[in-house]
């Protein structure tokens, strides 16, 4: 084996150990509806594209961050697809989306961005094993985060700061949790494996719409 927000609600939370912490509300569910939908569809794949690529720009070194937006934006707009093939495949939710973060991480990794990273570099192989029959089926690999889901055309390169891995910190990863998917609610309460999707998810909720 080869060793990758709606507006606050989004984005993930890390913590230090196996898994990541992901908060969930409803429009998480809005987004993973409206996304394959016609015409909104597009909206919304481009404000989540945008609402990650900001909090992870967030996160990057003082001075690092723009040069590294191009990339982001290329990167996490793939992701999206992996997002919609992780949940064809049965994932749930909140699974479907940590696929797509773990795809992020290794990415981060690659280059060097530690200080970007939701877990720990020493724990790439434990996270790829997690999905590993999924990432297979897709040739995903830590090397290769996006596989099939890279763009033909590629995507845009940004500068990498490999001496970090040199002496890895990652500021961004916190806490400890066991082996599962734990997600944080908007009452604050953790729920391991996510939420059961609501019957009367509104599609127009999802970010991007409204716009």
């Amino acid at each position: 084996m080869e060793i990758t927000p709606p507006i606050a609600g989004l984005k993930a939370v890390a913590t230090k150990g196996n898994v990541m912490k992901l908060r969930q509300n409803v429009k998480h569910f809005a987004a993973k509806q409206a996304l394959t939908l016609p015409v909104v569809g597009d909206a919304v794949n481009d404000r989540l594209v945008d609402l990650h690529t900001n909090v992870f720009a967030d996160k990057a070194e003082p001075g690092r961050a723009d040069e590294r937006r191009a990339h982001l934006d290329d990167f996490f707009d793939a992701t999206m697809d992996t997002y919609v093939a992780a949940l064809d495949a049965g994932f749930p939710e909140a699974e479907a989306r940590e696929i797509t973060h773990v795809q992020a991480n290794f990415d981060f990794y690659n280059h060097g961005w530690t200080e970007m990273m939701e877990f720990p570099v020493d724990e790439l192989a434990d996270h790829y094993e997690r999905y590993e029959s999924f990432f297979e089926r897709y040739d995903i690999t830590i090397d290769e985060p996006l596989g099939t889901f890279a763009p033909a055309d590629g995507i845009t390169e940004a500068p990498s700061t490999p001496e970090k891995l040199d002496d890895p910190e990652h500021p961004h990863a916190e806490g400890g949790f066991a082996d599962d998917v734990y997600v944080e609610t908007d009452d604050g309460e953790i729920v391991v494996g996510g939420q059961e999707e609501p019957t009367d998810v509104d599609p127009s909720e999802a970010p991007g719409v409204g716009e």
